[in-house]
């Protein structure tokens, strides 16, 4: 066989696998619910991964609430589900509780009309950019948020970040 025929079926492999990789994350974006989330960052950087941001998701939660003992809800279960333009978590009777692939709810936070929104338990990574500043970093009256894909199991998958300044929209933040 000829090195430049070699070469090609070598280059077409590479394709190929680059391909396989990237191929779930676009059709999940295209099949899957997409919705915007809250977020409560912390832990911007780690020297062994790059920069990213790290966060988890305050959404609405419904079966349990802030009342209940923390011995009750901060066990509980939940299954995420997108309702309309927002994310919400609702506990399920065939969900385990003890099983540590399962999302919780670890506490509640205030929200911005008064009610209170579940801080769930598995962190979502956003990598950035070394040129780009933390975007965690939010000045007074900036809320960041994220839009992620929601897929059937397991956590949200992050896609881009967003900041909303007071009750104004969410725009959508430059991290590439």
């Amino acid at each position: 066989m000829r090195p430049w025929i070699k070469a090609i079926v070598i280059a077409v492999v590479h394709a190929a696998l680059v391909a396989a990789l990237g191929a779930p994350q676009r059709i999940d974006r295209a099949t899957l619910p997409r919705v915007w989330v809250l977020t409560a960052p912390y832990d911007p950087t780690l020297p062994i991964r790059g920069r990213y941001v790290r966060m988890r998701m305050a959404v609405e939660v419904r079966g349990v609430s802030p009342s209940d003992s923390p011995r009750v809800w901060h066990a509980k279960a939940v299954r995420l589900r997108v309702e309309g333009d927002r994310l919400v978590a609702e506990t399920a009777p065939d969900l385990r509780d003890a099983s540590p692939s399962e999302l919780r709810v670890v506490r509640f936070v205030p929200d911005a009309s008064g009610g209170m929104l579940g801080v769930i338990d598995r962190p979502l990574a956003f990598f950035i950019p070394e040129h780009v500043d933390d975007p965690a970093r939010r000045p007074q009256g900036e809320r960041l948020w994220v839009e992620v894909t929601v897929p059937r199991a397991g956590p949200p998958r992050p896609i881009r970040l967003g900041v909303q300044k007071g009750d104004g929209p969410i725009v959508p933040l430059e991290t590439g």
